[in-house]
């Protein structure tokens, strides 16, 4: 249950923009080509269990969670589709097991302790993901590497690949194509010869948000859905539908007067000498409403105005100048969606909007808009 009543606090989840930005991308790929979305990170602070609801309803062929802990959380909240788990660790093969997670494999001894757990229990042919490092260098198997991999894999009969994949670095940035090229030609190199010496072909992606956008023509079997989904595009002309909205009410509106008066803590909020309204609303920084975004750095919406920060923000509220703005208690206040959007609190802050909208605590309520 959410800390913040709907009333008061709530992340609009808008099924129209969702189903749009689903089918804006979808129109990029061929009719065959599948599509996974990620719904790591509470679905990237917009709900986990939510989103993936309403991917599984839009026609999605796979979601990915980063750690065993989602995926198990998807499968209780009755989710059916293939799960992908980026990070699957060592330490909960028996959940992915019992929940029908699908591991990503990154090394070996990451592969031997998993067959470990699925030898013990009887378990054959368990769907596995190889993990291939093309030079992102996190995670994943090198070339040199794949000989001794494939060698186990001919010889035990536990696991079977249903994917191989790898990670673009920079497919955003048109100044490093020449980089992005060369981890796709390697990828298809170490993908073609796990293949080979397999006897099948298992699915291959590579491609993530802005690799869909910029390099369709490399989307093999299957695309990763990301950031895009959720309304953040790689391209400058395209302008993706944002699905979330950030909105709480106004709790209280003050009129302030007289010279010397203070706001907030750290007495940085100054009343002018003409008089200072300010309304107070239910956010802040454990809502995931970034310190550096007061002090007048940003300003929200308030019935069509822009209405900027006044003083520090806290733990729990914030403080807004709405001098001159028509308003009162209960009224609607977007800290971000269509106006301003997330990635202008993210160019303020110096950030990407990804760190944005998974600052968003479970504690504010996820309601889905579906008109």
């Amino acid at each position: 249950m959410a800390i913040h009543d709907n009333d008061f606090s709530r992340l609009e989840l808008r099924l129209p923009a969702c189903r749009s930005n689903f089918r804006y991308f979808r129109s990029l790929l061929e009719p065959e080509t599948k599509m996974l979305v990620l719904v790591k990170a509470n679905a990237y602070g917009h709900g986990a269990v939510e989103f993936a609801s309403m991917m599984q309803g839009e026609g999605a062929d796979y979601l990915a969670v980063a750690l065993p802990v989602e995926g198990v959380e998807l499968r209780k909240a009755g989710i059916t589709l293939p799960i992908l788990v980026l990070t699957a660790g060592t330490d909960f093969f028996e959940e992915i097991a019992d929940y029908r997670l699908e591991p990503s494999i990154p090394n070996l001894y990451t592969l031997k302790a998993l067959v470990e757990v699925l030898e013990r229990r009887g378990i054959k042919d368990f769907p596995i993901h190889i993990k291939l490092d093309t030079g992102m260098h996190r995670l994943g198997f090198v070339a040199d590497e794949l000989p001794e991999l494939c060698e186990y894999l001919r010889s035990c009969d536990a696991v079977r690949v249903v994917s191989c994949f790898s990670h673009l670095a920079v497919a955003e940035d048109p100044e490093q194509d020449e980089f992005t090229l060369g981890q796709i030609s390697l990828f298809r190199k170490n993908a073609q010869a796990l293949s080979d010496a397999l006897g099948y072909k298992p699915m291959w992606h590579i491609l993530n948000s802005a690799g869909i956008e910029r390099f369709s023509q490399y989307q093999f079997d299957m695309v990763r859905l990301g950031i895009g989904i959720y309304g953040v595009s790689a391209l400058p002309d395209v302008h993706l539908a944002p699905v979330a909205s950030l909105k709480v009410k106004i709790l209280q509106i003050k009129q302030l007067k007289g010279a010397g008066e203070t706001i907030g803590y750290g007495r940085w909020g100054k009343v002018s000498p003409e008089g200072t309204t300010i309304a107070t609303i239910p956010c802040g920084y454990a809502d995931g409403l970034n310190r550096h975004l007061g002090r007048g750095a940003a300003s929200f919406s308030v019935n069509g105005h822009r209405a900027p920060t006044i003083g520090n923000i806290c733990m729990d509220m914030c403080m807004l100048d709405v001098t001159g703005i028509p308003c009162q208690v209960g009224d609607t206040v977007t800290i971000f969606g269509d106006d301003p959007t997330v990635g202008e609190l993210a160019g303020i802050l110096g950030t990407i909007p990804y760190e944005v909208l998974t600052s968003v605590p479970r504690r504010i309520a996820r309601v889905i808009v579906r008109k």
